[in-house]
This record gives C-alpha cells, structure tokens and sequence, in this order.
C-alpha cells in the first residue's frame, strides 16, 4: 500500500526514527480522509519491523508483504501492537459506539506489563483521540506523562483544537493537508482500481482533496448524478419531469448512499455556480444556496422524506437558469 501526498509527514518521521531520536507521541493532525490512519499504520509497522528485522526494507516506511512483522500485523496477532478504535455496538453489531472508552485505553496496560517480543519496540495506535471519551483521555494523558521507554504513540486527531491542551502539549504534531487532484486520482486508483475513468474523476472533484471521503462514494456513479446537477442549472425544468425523475430515483432504501451524495452535491453545485454570477443573479443564487445548505443538512437529522427533499433540492438548482442580471 503507497501513502499518496504526504511525503513531508512521511519524511519527518522517518529521519526521526532513523536519527535514533524518535518523539514518544505524535499528533497526526488534519481533515477526515486524508492518509492520517494509514500513515499510522504505516508508520507502526515500520518501527517495528526495522526494530526487528531492518534487512531489506523499502524506502520511506514501506514494509515488504513478506517480512514476518508484516505477516504478524495482517493477522492481527504481532503482541507489541494495539490498535485502538470505536467498538461495534453489542446489540448493533453493524453500528459504532459513539466513544472509545476509557477500559479500552487502560487495556493498554497490558502492553506494558512484560518486556516487547519481538524487538525493543512497541507501538500504539488511536484512531482517533477525537473519539475519546473523558474519562479516557484522562487515563491516556497519564500515560503520555510517563511514557514507557522505546513505545510510540501514533494519534489520528481530525480536530487538534478540540483535545485535551495537556495531551496536545506531549505530543510531536503532525499535519497532513488535503491531497493535490493528482495525488487523489493515485489514491483512488489504488483503492479502487475497477472504476473507470469518468468515476474517479468524478471522485477527485467530490473528494475537495481527501480520498478517504471520495471513495465512501465509489460505484454511485458520480458523474452521471453531476450531469443530472448541471443540467438542471443550465436547462432548468420548467414542467418539473426532470426533477421529478431525479426524485423518484432516489426514493428507495437501496438509493440511500446516492442520496446522501446528491445532498452534498447540491449545495456545493450552487455555490461553484455563484461564483461567475454578479448583481441579481448572485443574489438569487446566494439564496438558493442558503436555502439548499438548510435543506440539506437536516435533511438526515430530521429524516425527511428523500423523495420530497430531493425535489425540492432539484427545484432549487432549476432556478437558477434563466436571463443573467448582472446590473
């Protein structure tokens, strides 16, 4: 696996590493979908790997598929690793607890309790500290204090401002920026290599640098639901069979991934077009972005009806078309 557009994060750690002067904790911060967890598992493997066998490693942090602590880590089973995240629920196996607990960090402890296996290394990671709960971002801070010797700690955190300043302050930051539409179209391309051409790039424009994001939308048929948006701007739909038929395409439970899709779309297709228009017609277009951007985001909290929405959505992108008045 190649971590695509971050080669300066993946440089500062490395010659961190290799300078026998690796900082204890680090702070990987930056938007969802941008690398963060990959680069730290990534970056967790190769501490450990070098540490234990450092013959015929790759450049930066990659890891052969076939060195032993590679082998360890696909299995789930390397004992100088945790890898913390949200749990699924116990009676909604298929949704995610809202936190990570604080019984889930003090089962770190036993990581601790005995020597590393494998080399003098052991490694953790958070994905992500975000998600922590309280008590347990009060149990990692400790710790973070007092940090066992040769252990690092490898924190995804899409949200610097909002953790613990004192957990913060321990940390070693990194960040990671939105990915360059060359970078993305790699990203993708990797992740997903069966889509053709006209859907990755409808992913690099839907994905605003972060392929993470983009590829929740892989098979959705992006560009053809872009089309559908554009051509409701520049046609309008003055007996309302296009919106209509856009409606209705998306009424069914199976449609929902599409909705969801055409609710990000819309805004942000309103606003690409406000941003060529001027007088009248920037103001027209600026209320229907309000109003689509409202529509839209409690579309799903309110669960409103997708049928209904998606109509009024479409309505508000047909109005657009008409006469200029850029008086």
């Amino acid at each position: 696996m190649t971590l695509f557009g971050q080669d300066m994060a993946i440089k500062a750690f490395k010659d961190a590493f290799d300078s026998g002067k690796l900082h204890h904790a680090w702070l990987l911060a930056g938007p969802r979908g941008v690398g963060k967890a990959l680069f730290a598992d990534m970056a967790a493997q190769r501490v450990l790997a070098q540490a234990a066998k450092p013959e015929g490693l790759g450049e930066g942090l990659s890891v052969p598929d076939t060195h032993p602590t590679a082998h360890l880590i696909d299995a789930g089973s390397h004992p100088d690793l945790r890898r913390l995240a949200r749990l699924p629920k116990d009676r909604k196996p298929d949704e995610l607890a809202r936190n990570i607990s604080v019984d889930q960090i003090r089962g770190i402890q036993s990581l601790f309790a005995t020597t590393p296996s494998m080399s003098d290394w052991r490694a953790v990671v958070i994905d992500a500290i975000d998600d922590l709960e309280r008590p347990a971002a009060n149990a990692l801070l400790k710790n973070l204090e007092e940090p066992p010797a040769k252990c690092v700690f490898l924190l995804v955190c899409h949200s610097p401002g909002r953790i613990l300043p004192t957990i913060r302050s321990r940390c070693r930051m990194l960040r990671f920026p939105r990915l360059s539409d060359d970078a993305m179209t790699s990203a993708i391309a990797q992740a997903a290599p069966d889509l053709d051409a006209e859907e990755r790039a409808a992913l690099v424009r839907i994905g605003n640098g972060a392929p993470g994001q983009a590829l929740h939308y892989a098979g959705l048929d992006i560009a053809s639901l872009d089309a559908a948006i554009s051509a409701l701007i520049a046609e309008g739909d003055k007996g309302n069979t296009a919106r209509a038929t856009l409606a209705q395409s998306m009424a069914l439970k199976k449609a929902q991934p599409r909705y969801e899709a055409f609710l990000e779309r819309a805004p942000a297709a309103i606003a690409d077009h406000a941003r060529n228009l001027s007088g009248k017609s920037l103001e027209t277009a600026i209320s229907a972005w309000e109003e689509a951007r409202s529509l839209a985001g409690g579309a799903q909290r309110l669960s409103l009806d997708p049928q209904t929405t998606v109509f009024a959505l479409a309505g508000l992108l047909a109005s657009l078309h008409g006469p200029r008045h850029d008086a």
